[in-house]
């Protein structure tokens, strides 16, 4: 697995949780250093032992804390980066909706080894979605919900998402728009501003 999820993971720990928690989550997990490099690559059985030790630990179901990460890589201020990647996706949540299919190849344009599984969205009627993710990277669909969920508060719009299961080989995302403009988004410019 790229180095780069797994320290997001490591981000969402430490900030969510604290440093002291990480560190008994590496210490327990035995894997011979403390912190992981975000542009190295590690065996998917390194960050697979991390995840269940972080889920002992911290004694949360790994989906929810997946989901959660997915929250905090959008609305964290320290990653507004990767906001920007996603809002670059649409004027509106929409078309930020209609523009995750290319999210993978957006992805490996920052970070050339980053492999994300494909992404198909559905639009079963006006409003209502069903975003299908790829095998490759698990928990990739949880981690998903909670940047679907982010972004929709970033938009300010009141959606509805159910992880649906599995489809083709796919889990599947349901998303419902409830309703636009429920609140005020956050401020987006598209140019960059120097401090």
């Amino acid at each position: 697995m790229h180095g780069l999820i797994n320290r997001a993971f490591q981000a969402f720990v430490s900030t969510t949780f604290g440093k002291d928690s990480w560190q008994a989550i590496m210490d327990t997990a035995e894997l011979g250093f403390s912190e992981f490099e975000a542009m190295l690559t590690y065996t998917d059985e390194q960050s697979q032992i991390m995840l269940r030790t972080a889920e002992d630990i911290l004694k949360r179901p790994l989906p929810e804390m997946l989901e959660d990460m997915g929250t905090f890589l959008v609305s964290n201020p320290q990653l507004e980066a990767l906001r920007r990647l996603l809002r670059f996706g649409g004027v509106n949540y929409v078309e930020f909706l209609h523009s995750l299919d290319d999210l993978p190849d957006r992805a490996r344009l920052a970070v050339a080894d980053l492999n994300l599984p494909g992404l198909e969205l559905i639009e079963q009627a006006p409003g209502q979605f069903e975003l299908h993710c790829q095998p490759g990277l698990p928990g990739y669909a949880h981690v998903l919900m909670g940047v679907l969920r982010a972004m929709a508060d970033d938009y300010g719009d009141l959606v509805f998402l159910d992880h649906s299961g599995t489809q083709d080989n796919a889990e599947v995302i349901s998303i419902t728009l409830v309703e636009t403009e429920f609140a005020e988004g956050r401020a987006f410019d598209l140019g960059a501003h120097s401090l």
